[in-house]
Order: C-alpha cells, then sequence, then structure tokens
C-alpha cells in the first residue's frame, strides 16, 4: 500500500513538472500542441492525468472571422459587393455552382456509381399497345357475338350469289357499326406490322414517338381503304347499275373486316413472342394475296360474269386494285425514310 502511495506521487509530481515547462512556452506565445503535451508525460500516466494535462496546456482561442471585403467577383464589377443587396445582377449571385452539391453540402449529391445500359424499348413492355390489342380484342370477341348470323350471311353471299329477283335483306345499323370497327382494326393492325417492318429495315428511332408514328400510319391505311371505297362507287355509278354496286360495296367491307381477323393472331405472336420478321411477311403477303383473290372472283360474279369481257375484268382490277396497293406502299416507305433519324 505504502508503495502505491508513492508511485502515485511520483507520477504527480512528474505530471506538475512537465505542466510547468509546459506553461513556460506558452507564456512565449508558442502553444504546444496535444501530442507534444502527451509525449512529455510519462509512459503510465492515467487517462485521466492526459487529458487533464492537454486542458491546462492548451486553450482554445476565439474565432476572429475576416472583415475584408469580398474579393471574388466577376470581371467588370466592383470588389466588395455584398450578396444581400437588392441591386446586386441575378448573374453575380447565381453562378455555375450556386446549385451544385460539391458547392452546397445541404444539397443532395445523388446516386453513387455507374449508370447501366437502359433498356430498350419495346411494344411488349408498353401499356398502351398492350391496352389498344387487348381492347381490340374483347370488342371483336362481343361484335362476333352479336352478330354472329350476320357474319354467316354475309359469307353465304359472298360464295353463293342470290338470283335475280330475290330479296336481299339490309344491314342494320349495329351490324353497320360493327363492320366499321373490324375496318378500323384492320387498318390498326395494319400499321402496328408495318411499324415492325420500319424499324427493322428502316430505323430503330424516329423523330416522332412510337404512338404517333403508328397513329400516322394508321391514317394513311384508312385513307387507301377510304379511297378504294369511292372509287368502286364512282365505276359502278358510271359504268353499272346501283344494285350490283350496292352489292359490290357490302362484299368490299365484309373482305376487309375478315383481313383484320386473320391479321390479329399474327400481330399477337409478333408483339409478345417476338414472331421473325419473315415469317410475319409471308404471313401477311399470304392473307393479302388471298384476299385478292376473292376480291377477283366476287369482282367477276357482280360485274363480268353476264358479260364475257375478261380483259377488261383484268383493267378494272387492276386499276382499282394493283396500283393503289402500290400506291400505299410507296406512301408508307416515303413517310419512313421522312421520319426517321439519320445519323
Amino acid at each position: 500500500m505504502t508503495t502505491q502511495i508513492a508511485d502515485s506521487s511520483h507520477v504527480e509530481g512528474e505530471v506538475y513538472k512537465n505542466t510547468a515547462v509546459l506553461r513556460v512556452h506558452q507564456m512565449h506565445g508558442s502553444q504546444p500542441s496535444p501530442r507534444e503535451v502527451l509525449d512529455r508525460l510519462p509512459a503510465d500516466a492515467t487517462p485521466e492525468q492526459q487529458d487533464s494535462a492537454v486542458q491546462a496546456n492548451i486553450k482554445p482561442g476565439l474565432v476572429h472571422y475576416s472583415t475584408e471585403p469580398d474579393t471574388l467577383h466577376l470581371p467588370g464589377e466592383k470588389a466588395g459587393k455584398s450578396i444581400m443587396a437588392l441591386d446586386l445582377p441575378t448573374y453575380y449571385k447565381q453562378s455555375f455552382f450556386s446549385r451544385s452539391p460539391m458547392f452546397h453540402p445541404e444539397l443532395p449529391g445523388g446516386r453513387l456509381g455507374v449508370a447501366g445500359d437502359p433498356i430498350p424499348y419495346t411494344i411488349a413492355s408498353d401499356n398502351f399497345i398492350t391496352v389498344i390489342l387487348l381492347g381490340c380484342f374483347i370488342l371483336m370477341s362481343l361484335a362476333f357475338s352479336k352478330s354472329s348470323r350476320f357474319v354467316y350471311r354475309q359469307i353465304k353471299d359472298f360464295f353463293f350469289s342470290p338470283r335475280i329477283g330475290t330479296t336481299t335483306i339490309s344491314e342494320t345499323s349495329a351490324e353497320v357499326r360493327y363492320q366499321l370497327f373490324f375496318v378500323l382494326v384492320t387498318c390498326l393492325l395494319f400499321s402496328i406490322g408495318y411499324f415492325f417492318y420500319a424499324q427493322t429495315c428502316f430505323a430503330d428511332t424516329f423523330t416522332i414517338g412510337q404512338f404517333r408514328l403508328i397513329g400516322i400510319y394508321t391514317a394513311v391505311i384508312m385513307g387507301y381503304f377510304i379511297f378504294k371505297f369511292l372509287a368502286y362507287w364512282f365505276s359502278g355509278w358510271i359504268f353499272f347499275d346501283s344494285k350490283r354496286t350496292g352489292q359490290w360495296s357490302r362484299s368490299f367491307v365484309f373482305l376487309v373486316s375478315m383481313e383484320g381477323v386473320l391479321l390479329f393472331p399474327m400481330v399477337l405472336l409478333q408483339v409478345y413472342f417476338n414472331l421473325p420478321l419473315r415469317t410475319t411477311f409471308i404471313y401477311t403477303a399470304i392473307v393479302i394475296f388471298l384476299v385478292k383473290i376473292l376480291s377477283f372472283y366476287k369482282c367477276y360474279t357482280i360485274f363480268f360474269k353476264r358479260m364475257g369481257a375478261i380483259l377488261q375484268l383484268f383493267l378494272y382490277f387492276c386499276a382499282l386494285e394493283i396500283m393503289p396497293l402500290a400506291a400505299l406502299w410507296g406512301a408508307l416507305v416515303m413517310i419512313s425514310n421522312y421520319m426517321k433519324i439519320n445519323f
């Protein structure tokens, strides 16, 4: 017990002596650092003794902020402008780093790391296209369920022409609306299919959005069908009677409607199962060729069966079927070339 008291008094004496030496240095204006204070203490000094020595020899001084005017000013402006001055120009208050998180630590600096590769746009992940296709499927199912007898009668009248003098059953307003809806679906499906072709053969990106481009394609294809309908009506009004013209108009609308029904599975496979473009092109060509053959057959049975004018039939068919189709293809290609981005 006596040895411990002697050791403690020895340490306190050493601390007092070293503290006195450090105070002498402080009087001469050279304040020691905490490292110098701790080095002068004995090796067995306790943390409490080290803390007391540091507090006794190092005193924090007052912080004196500079009262000099601001010298970091823009060229052409006088030094000493106060940031609180109301007449100070805006460009003097705001700079390139005014809102930078490096200049203002209180602002969020964003996420750290390197940005990854963006996911490319696909129609399968587009909610708008999905809603349109789902709506078309639901409305087509409802239209078929409501007008199944009308569709059966149209198919029967298409392949079996009614006799002369037979009373024809006219369509109701609901059946006409269903047919017009199917025509609109046909235009939309053709535009989506051609959009896939344009993305592969022309460019991945265009100067306008995908929806606007598909809308332009839809409007052009709709104009193509309207032009054909008016051309057939005008030629029938000039060369044939109104009964045959009306019969052909109903057959024409029915063929366009069924064309959309045949294209719908292809568009679904292309959108959600990445059907190869070559397969899509072949399927669409087969559908168009089949519709043209049926149009040729119906045109023959309505207008030229009793006349026996095969040459006139070919001229009539080429002028109202082949030439408008070629013009439609040229218009779509021209629009795609105009809308694509040239790097």
